[in-house]
């Protein structure tokens, strides 16, 4: 880090002033700052040398070592250092300025990493400037009239720019997503892979960082502990003191159910817009063994569904998306505990093993394609057999350890739109309990129903609104053809990002029934930046234009329907495969209309999004280009 302090004397008289800067530093694990809950083991120790410039604090506790180290730099003043401050004289002549750095050097072990040297005037020729102008150069950009959208776009380039974790040995462009800060700068299996898909529009080898890292941490053996299992990709890593020394399960930790078939959707999606044959052929071990996994482990007691149970001691309660101890409940408010067969997890699963079918025609594995249809279409089946619920017109948000549905609606069936497996004539229902006022509030969707006894729209995950959560049933209403309420949710999180600082979605936000006396609020602690909530401005914009890749045959499918509010959108950079085009979209009459201004025109094709009927067993419901 690099800290500026400028002094300037606006009065018309020399001043002379001491200027303290008191400095402490604990060392506390992120895990026990979140929880206000801070333990000293080790011992700290603080160093400073007059000569030199520089404070000195180390953190020592046996082998584990963390370190940080604060220079001076650039100050026409001699620093001093007495009772946990740095002392500065300074004396200036009216209109004078008295300038200094700060510069603060972190040291992991024997690693140390330095600071930027330039001040903040200078910034423009620093790594990280440079760094932001080199993505901002390769990525999708946008034009249009509506400046409060593309703003929200802007921001969320940057802010996707600003949470890159470069991984060791690769170029500059491979890279992990950290899902946010500040409390989440790490590797994150479910969040890193959903940032993955989002960005598929925007830049489709963003995935092969996240793809690579987390196959390679993929679980090799049973580990209670950890709730690791052969097969599984992980949830999240941590490299702190609690994590050096196992007091924390995350090393890496695997308690998620959804990461794993969520992989396998990454990698066909990363395929598709790349048309990369051997991205595929190198990550083949991984895709078997998560194949594995969901049939051995993630089905716990051989049903047919997916279910979550932790077996750690310190493990989550949850192990979805929704992963606070009190997000999935019963009507009554209760809490659902033990196994839980989401019904979300059970449209992930089926839109994977689709995805791997058509893996496995590519690579020659035709037996093993027919036999993943044949399981997706006997899990479209049984899913809608038994989580839909006639009386309620809507699908179960889970089901319980004694295979009870749990009716409570909620946000989730809403991924089930976006994976497929909700059969068209039931697709409308879902779609308007969505937008009906106890769920939909104008800012977009809640992620419980207002009417619900445990509804708190200041709570975490049981009636906030998650930018992320809307974006993925944004793609969900387009798929199934409500182009015109996914367009309505992309206005809904458009509007909400304009009363943020700088358009910089959160987390997640707070919002009552939109009027001309309401505004969103965001939740007190949500990450921001955020991976995933960045991201939703590109799954949006994804959504209305009906964008479907397949890189393999040189195509790109659109299905465009822009909305009043949107009447045109110019997407440059946008690459393909081996293409690279700009395209110009604008309404007229009611109508969307698009011209590739740059690039082979005969890449583009305008294909409408159909339900193909399910036939046998063998062929299971498809959602995609006609």
């Amino acid at each position: 880090m690099h800290e500026d302090i400028d002094v300037t004397n606006n009065g018309m008289k020399p001043i002379k002033f001491q200027l303290e800067i008191a400095i402490r530093s604990d060392f506390a694990d992120v895990f026990e700052v979140k929880s206000n809950r801070i333990v000293r083991r080790g011992r700290i120790t603080t160093e400073w040398s007059q000569t030199r410039q520089r404070l000195r604090t180390t953190y020592r506790n046996g082998d584990f070592v963390r370190a940080v180290a604060i220079s001076t730099a650039q100050s026409s003043s001699t620093a001093a250092y007495a009772n946990g401050r740095l002392s500065f004289e300074i004396e200036l002549e009216p209109g004078a300025r008295w300038h200094a750095c700060l510069l603060y050097a972190l040291e992991d072990g024997a690693a140390r990493l330095s600071p930027p040297h330039d001040c903040v005037e200078d910034c423009e020729r620093s790594p990280h400037a440079e760094a932001l102008a080199e993505w901002l150069q390769r990525v999708v950009k946008i034009r249009t009239s509506n400046e409060e959208f593309y703003r929200l776009f802007r921001r969320a380039l940057e802010d996707m720019a600003a949470l890159r974790l470069p991984i060791k040995s690769t170029d500059r462009q491979a890279f992990m997503p950290a899902a946010g800060l500040p409390w989440f700068v790490a590797p994150f299996g479910r969040d890193s892979l959903i940032v993955s898909l989002q960005n598929i529009l925007i830049y489709p080898h963003f995935a092969r960082g996240a793809l690579d890292f987390l196959g390679s941490l993929q679980a090799k053996e049973d580990d209670a502990y950890r709730d690791a299992e052969p097969g599984k990709i992980f949830h999240e890593l941590r490299r702190g003191e609690l994590a050096h020394f196992k007091l924390v399960p995350h090393t890496p930790y695997y308690g998620t159910a959804d990461a794993t078939p969520l992989y396998l959707i990454t990698l066909h999606a990363t395929w598709r817009a790349t048309g990369d044959k051997a991205l595929l052929e190198r990550h083949l071990d991984v895709v078997e063994g998560c194949l594995s996994w969901i049939d051995n482990f993630g089905d716990r007691d051989g049903d047919g569904f997916q279910e979550y149970q932790t077996r750690s001691p310190v493990g989550y309660e949850n192990m979805s998306w929704k992963d606070s101890g009190d997000s999935i409940v019963y009507p009554d408010g209760s809490l659902v505990k033990g196994p839980k067969a989401l019904c979300e997890l059970q449209g992930y699963v089926y839109d994977a093993w689709i995805r791997i079918a058509e893996v496995f025609d590519v690579l020659g594995k035709r037996t093993r394609a027919r036999k993943l249809r044949a399981k997706a279409a006997a899990l479209f089946e049984h899913f809608n057999a038994s989580f839909w619920d006639d009386e309620l017109g809507f699908y179960a948000l889970a089901l319980d350890g004694e295979k009870r549905k749990v009716l409570t609606v909620a946000s989730n069936a809403g991924h089930c739109l976006w994976s497929g497996i909700v059969p068209p004539e039931r697709a409308k229902k879902v779609m308007e309990r969505l937008m009906a006022p106890d769920m939909w509030t104008g800012w977009g969707i809640r992620t419980l129903s207002a009417t619900h006894p445990a509804f708190n729209p200041y709570n975490y995950q049981t009636g906030s609104v998650w930018p992320h959560d809307n974006a993925i049933i944004a793609v969900g209403f387009k798929r199934y053809g409500f182009g015109a309420e996914a367009a309505q949710i992309a206005h809904d999180i458009s509007k909400a990002a304009s009363y943020f600082q700088m358009n910089q979605l959160p987390e997640l936000y707070t919002a009552f029934r939109r009027d001309e006396t309401t505004f969103p609020v965001q939740y007190i602690g949500a990450n921001v930046p955020q991976a995933w909530a960045a991201g939703s401005a590109f799954m949006l914009t994804q959504a209305m234009l009906g964008f479907s890749p397949d890189a393999a045959r040189n195509k790109l499918y659109v299905d465009p329907m822009l909305p009043e509010w949107l009447p045109d959108l110019t997407i440059q950079d946008l690459r393909v495969g081996r293409h690279k085009l700009t395209i110009r979209f604008w309404r007229q009459r009611g109508k969307t209309h698009f011209q590739v201004t740059d690039g082979d025109a005969r890449a583009v094709e305008r294909r409408k999004w159909k339900i193909e009927a399910l036939a046998t067993a063998a062929t299971p419901l498809r959602i995609g280009p006609s």
